[in-house]
């Protein structure tokens, strides 16, 4: 099977404060927990020879 690396990759990121809140946490935590969880998953991505993404977050 052939390891096809896509050019672009996109990432729609919702409801981190919704996690938040439903965790007893301030909204801005979750925010900050997914921009934690988007840097890492961000760097492996292009650690992994991904030249694009683009990144889409919700907000009120």
């Amino acid at each position: 099977m052939k390891n096809d690396i896509p050019t672009h990759v996109a990432i729609i990121m919702d409801g981190n404060g919704r996690w938040a809140t439903r965790r007893g946490l301030k909204r801005t935590d979750g925010h900050y927990a997914g921009y934690k969880r988007l840097k890492k998953t961000a760097l492996y991505i292009l650690d992994k020879g991904v030249k694009y993404l683009s990144v889409f977050a919700f907000s009120t």
